[in-house]
């Protein structure tokens, strides 16, 4: 009996499984972990939100400038101010005009001298020369000019003392955008001038 109660005590069993549940300095730590990764998931995220919208921005951005500053438009050129005086000897009329090169571009418009020519009908009656210049962006360069007219090669003077004239002249030139870009623009003036000779005045003037 002795040998078979020594035996049974002796006998080893197996240890059960540790079933000792985590302290809570360890389910502390883990959670901050995940907030942590949570954290960095949400900066990454307002990060590629961030960047996607200065992309937009700078797509929308080159757009406006393509469709308004680096849209090159031709100047236009213009005469105002126009005075007329009649020498009644000689039977020359002086006109006295201020040239209008009128630039809309968000960059200057240089321009080489061009000669302008004023007709009566098919008679050459006067020119002038627009004198090399430019005008700055977005706004209007003005130049006077002063030309001896002819009306003796004109067929049309005495028609009730109404005179008609056809002034055109072309400019060319560049429009310089941002001291990057240069685009070649051409100026043009076609204007029509009615003068009354006996009142040395300007009736009508238009231009196109």
């Amino acid at each position: 009996m002795a040998e078979k109660y020594n035996q049974e005590v002796n006998q080893v069993h197996p240890l059960a499984p540790s079933t000792v549940p985590r302290s809570d300095e360890e389910y502390s730590g883990t959670n901050n972990y995940q907030a942590q990764e949570q954290m960095k998931k949400n900066k990454r995220m307002k990060c590629f939100a961030y960047i996607a919208c200065f992309a937009v921005f700078q797509v929308i951005i080159i757009l406006i400038l393509a469709l308004t500053v680096m849209r090159v438009k031709s100047p236009k050129l213009r005469l105002g101010d126009i005075t007329v005086t009649k020498d009644d000897v000689s039977g020359n009329v002086r006109l006295t005009a201020r040239v209008l090169v009128k630039n809309t571009n968000f960059g200057r418009y240089k321009f080489d001298s061009g000669l302008a020519t004023i007709r009566s009908g098919a008679s050459n009656v006067g020119q002038f020369v627009i004198p090399e210049s430019r005008a700055r962006a977005r706004s209007t360069k003005k130049m006077y000019v002063t030309v001896d007219l002819n009306s003796s090669n004109s067929s049309n003077n005495s028609m009730g003392g109404i005179w008609t004239l056809n002034v055109e002249s072309q400019l060319r030139g560049k429009v310089e955008l941002l001291k990057l870009v240069k685009k070649k623009k051409s100026a043009y003036m076609n204007c029509t001038v009615v003068i009354n000779l006996r009142s040395s005045t300007i009736q009508d003037s238009r231009c196109k």
